[in-house]
């Protein structure tokens, strides 16, 4: 059965610091130039969407839902939150105010990419997705934009969360730290796997956050684009899996 990931995601949803730094690219063995950029020499597993349950099950890759994602403004910043501030800019595109559900691929016992879907259907084409000062264009080969990762943590949020995150850390004392005296007993009950955090109890404004795949590293996100340039999801590869298969070699 296909369209897994949409059908689960949306049965859920009806149920339910770091100086700024410069643009950063993941230069990978350069290739030679074409004319224009693909998405699928960066990244080799955006076929994942269009696997069967049973396919999915084959390649030993296991879905997990997280919960439903706040976005009061459609403005998503994808960082690690523990080395990223309130300076660091929202994705170039934005998405229709509201709540959205989030979902991990898991595969050798590692979370392998992070999905915050956004409607029906499979995606037409991919996109990068970047910082308003990233072109595509600049781009050689299997070259890409992605986010620094120094803590091991990925995550998706509205602009305004990290506002709220920062303004609760600077609560912390000197000698406390985010994750350990916040964070750390959130992960604990989900094999520090993944947490859906507030920053401020009772408010609804929360940030999904997700171990990064096999530690540190920079990670890419991709847009899923409907036929019509609508986004369908938004999904970040922790490059855990190659080639959409979560089994590891012989």
């Amino acid at each position: 059965m296909s369209g897994w990931l949409e059908q689960l995601g949306f049965k859920l949803g009806r149920a339910l610091r770091i100086l700024r730094r410069e643009p950063w690219t993941s230069m990978s063995t350069p290739a030679v130039v074409s004319a224009e950029w693909d998405p699928a020499q960066a990244s080799s597993n955006l076929g994942l969407f269009d696997l069967s349950e049973a396919q999915m099950a084959e390649r030993e890759i296991t879905v997990t839902v997280i919960g439903e994602l706040d976005l009061p403004t459609g403005e998503i910043i994808a960082c690690d939150p523990l080395i990223t501030g309130t300076d660091w800019p929202a994705l170039s595109r934005k998405v229709k105010p509201g709540h959205y559900p989030v979902s991990l691929l898991e595969a050798q016992g590692r979370v392998a990419a992070a999905v915050l879907r956004f409607r029906l259907g499979r995606p037409f084409r991919w996109e990068l997705a970047t910082l308003p000062d990233q072109d595509v264009s600049t781009l050689k080969g299997n070259e890409v934009f992605g986010y620094p990762v120094d803590a091991s943590l990925g995550s998706f949020m509205d602009k305004t969360a990290m506002v709220l995150m920062s303004e609760q850390q600077d609560k912390l004392e000197a000698e406390q730290n985010y994750y350990d005296d916040v964070l750390a007993a959130e992960f604990a009950p989900n094999q520090d796997r993944f947490v859906l955090h507030h920053p401020v109890a009772g408010n609804p404004l929360n940030i999904v956050m997700f171990s990064s795949g096999w530690g540190d590293g920079i990670y890419p996100s991709f847009w899923g684009l409907d036929a019509a340039g609508e986004p369908v999801l938004l999904m970040t590869d922790l490059e855990v899996l190659e080639n959409a298969d979560g089994r590891e070699s012989e």
